[in-house]
């Protein structure tokens, strides 16, 4: 009577077949999750960019017309100015919207501005947020001559835009004299508020298949005269 059984080559050849699967397997898992991965990375930077428009379009859709005591931090009083700080690559502003809460959230003195990108490649969009509680507390970034105080970034400053090739601010003054159209300015030297904001910014490297950042324009709807004088948290402004 024979025996039953396989031979040594019969084995071989199967565990190679075995190894060619686990490995055909392996590949395939391999090449769906770099897919995945792909996929997963393209559409977070979507939504990253698209949340940076609608962030910003909040932040200066909530804008307050807040009168800061300049200074008072040092002893005195303080001087009367507008908070609004308009420069090419800053901007300073009180706002009702947070980043954090939303509409529902503490209204915050925010810090727009343009920073080096990593390895100093492009330029990133950066904001810091500091609470509102008044007056004083916005007198802080600003100096009893009515300048501002350099604006720094930190562990708290909030990435809203990056690898951007550029990123600049301008501001629409109303006419001149009442007379001609409004123009757009870099720098804001005014003591009230502009009539709208423009922010101008492009990729470093355009890429069709991806939501780019793009330049848009936001108006400003505060109507209150810097002139006359309220009451704001217990001081006359």
């Amino acid at each position: 009577m024979k025996e039953r059984g396989v031979t040594l080559m019969e084995v071989l050849i199967a565990v190679t077949l075995l190894s060619l699967l686990s490995v055909a397997m392996f590949l395939a898992m391999r090449i769906g999750l770099n897919a995945y991965t792909k996929a997963d990375t393209r559409l977070m930077d979507n939504r990253r960019a698209a949340g940076a428009q609608r962030i910003l379009a909040d932040e200066l859709g909530g804008m307050m017309p807040v009168m800061a005591a300049c200074g008072a931090g040092s002893g005195g009083p303080g001087s009367r100015a507008v908070f609004f700080e308009g420069q090419l690559g800053v901007m300073r502003l009180a706002t009702t919207f947070s980043l954090g809460q939303g509409w529902r959230g503490q209204p915050q003195i925010l810090a727009i501005f343009v920073i080096p990108g990593e390895d100093n490649r492009g330029v990133r969009l950066v904001v810091n947020e500091t609470p509102y509680t008044g007056a004083v507390a916005a007198g802080q970034f600003c100096t009893a001559a009515g300048l501002f105080v350099p604006v720094e970034a930190g562990p708290g400053s909030f990435v809203l835009a990056d690898k951007l090739a550029y990123c600049r601010f301008s501001y629409l003054s109303p006419p001149a004299a009442g007379t001609g159209p409004p123009a757009w300015k870099a720098v804001w030297d005014t003591q009230t508020w502009p009539l709208a904001i423009r922010i101008e910014m492009a990729p470093l490297e355009s890429d069709p298949a991806r939501v780019q950042p793009i330049s848009f324009t936001a108006p400003v709807y505060l109507h209150r005269n810097p002139k006359i004088e309220y009451e704001d948290l217990g001081i006359k402004f």
